[in-house]
């Protein structure tokens, strides 16, 4: 595993961060997003898509997951109302990650077992009008040069 922090994160460079890693996306990625409420998953998220060519990427916090066509297939998951990855699995999630798109998933914390072995993750903290942190773990080579692509992220 490889790590990166990254500080004083406001509103827009959350977005750049989304819009840049969109660009390093593969078939099969997998993203796991952490944070508490307002920490700026649901802004990551629009800006990763928007990247990709979607424009209506709200969070699926009532349905769980939504797909999205772009020029990688987006499938968005939230996991807040989860209370265990038996929900993920009920819904048919092996069957999204044998899909050739992008899965990005916001409140990891609530099912961390279904999580892939190989998996770029995002750790948020801070909420409101104050700059964020944010730590990426990759888990794999193909994360790690992610990563890679990250070091002196614009300021």
């Amino acid at each position: 595993m490889r790590t990166l922090t990254l500080e004083s994160l406001t509103e827009p460079r959350v977005e750049a961060l989304g819009a840049h890693i969109a660009g390093t996306l593969f078939p099969g990625a997998f993203l796991a997003l952490f944070g508490g409420l307002g920490a700026g998953k649901t802004t990551f998220t629009r800006a990763l898509a928007a990247a990709l060519g979607i424009s209506d990427a709200a969070s699926p916090t009532f349905t769980i997951v939504q797909e999205h066509e772009g020029t990688l297939p987006l499938f968005h998951f939230d996991a807040y109302r989860l209370a265990s990855a038996d929900e993920l699995y009920a819904i048919g999630f092996d069957d999204y990650l044998a899909r050739a798109g992008v899965i990005i998933m916001e409140w990891c914390e609530n099912v961390p077992e279904a999580l892939p072995r190989e998996r770029l993750e995002l750790h948020l903290v801070g909420s409101g009008m104050e700059p964020r942190a944010a730590t990426l773990a990759a888990y794999g080579a193909r994360y790690e040069t992610i990563l890679e692509t990250l070091e002196g992220f614009p300021a």
